[in-house]
């Protein structure tokens, strides 16, 4: 049984990830997680709001009233290992790498220029596999058209793979007109993967205090369905790897991304909900289905059901919506 995958160029046991999440913050989650026979990890993003927020506490814990009285010129001494507040993040990463034999992959999430090309830089030199960009971006401005929206991950791209060697992974969200299209954008920028796709976490209203409120849910199976196309019609006709990532319940979702063409498979909920060991149950989950099904391997099985291998790619589209909608009898929908 050959489980072996490539994502990124990595050379992997398997295609299953274990995602950003807690579960990945820590070493000893990441030591865990490939106890229980993860193929590689992503650690959750470094931010840069967050490095800016820790740099302004600080600042003002250290500096406030500095120089204020002729005997004291400062209260506190320059902390020698102190760098702008991603020092912590970076021992993290340095000792994950150091502890485990599995790759870990960063993920990055800035907001400016600098803050894209320097923290990629960083992450490089602590000793990351590859980079995942965690583009979470909300197009607020309505002023601002698609192409714009476009044009700003696609400069990002060129900017980090213009100052790192390690490989570079785009997460997208779900939201773009043409995906396929700025998919094939990404990967002509240097794009080395393309993950589909982020999950924007909605606000709610509290309706005692009228306040916003966070409502993080984790992902279902349900949530499956968007990747789930769109791998299996960019699968073959991009030249970049491809991970799934979203409603990884069981190892049946494993196994519907990989016939889709996905590269990987990258499950956070899930971990989560069970538990580190319920990795071993998703590998085991798609080896025993391997080996009732036929296929000696995943290299086998991927792709299958893209739309580049399908005689009939409408099964895909518009056609199985309209089946859909017109063979519905209420009461009879299946779970």
């Amino acid at each position: 049984m050959d489980l072996r995958t490539t994502y990124l160029g990595l050379k992997l046991a398997h295609p299953i990830i274990a995602s950003a999440s807690p579960l990945t913050s820590t070493v000893e989650g990441i030591r865990a997680l490939e106890a229980a026979g993860a193929a590689a990890v992503v650690m959750p993003s470094l931010f840069e709001e967050q490095i800016r927020a820790e740099d302004t506490a600080y600042a003002m814990y250290t500096e406030h009233g500095s120089y204020s009285h002729p005997e004291a010129g400062s209260y506190f001494p320059e902390l020698a290992d102190y760098d702008r507040g991603v020092s912590g993040h970076l021992n993290t990463v340095r000792r994950a790498v150091d502890a485990v034999g599995i790759p870990v992959i960063t993920s990055l999430n800035a907001v400016t220029p600098e803050g894209w090309t320097d923290y990629a830089t960083r992450l490089e030199g602590a000793g990351a596999a590859a980079l995942e960009l965690n583009m979470y971006f909300v197009a607020t401005d309505t002023s601002a058209s698609s192409q714009d929206v476009e044009a700003r991950y696609v400069d990002v791209v060129r900017s980090v793979k213009r100052v790192v060697k390690i490989p570079v992974a785009v997460k997208l969200s779900p939201f773009f007109s043409s995906t396929g299209n700025f998919a094939h954008k990404l990967a002509d920028a240097g794009a080395d993967g393309i993950v589909l796709f982020n999950r924007f976490y909605q606000p709610d209203f509290d309706l005692a205090t009228l306040s916003v409120k966070a409502n993080l849910k984790l992902s279902t199976s349900h949530e499956a369905g968007p990747p789930l196309l769109w791998i299996a019609l960019l699968a073959g006709r991009i030249r970049c790897s491809l991970a799934a990532t979203s409603g990884v319940e069981t190892s049946d979702q494993v196994i519907k991304y990989l016939l889709a063409g996905a590269d990987t498979v990258m499950t956070a909920s899930a971990l989560l909900r069970h538990g580190p060991g319920y990795m071993r149950t998703l590998v085991s989950g798609l080896m025993v289905w391997l080996e009732q099904s036929g296929p000696a391997s995943v290299a086998v099985v991927r792709g299958l059901r893209s739309m580049k291998r399908l005689d009939n790619a409408a099964e895909l589209l518009r056609a199985q919506y309209m089946n859909l909608i017109t063979e519905y009898v209420p009461g009879h929908l299946a779970a």
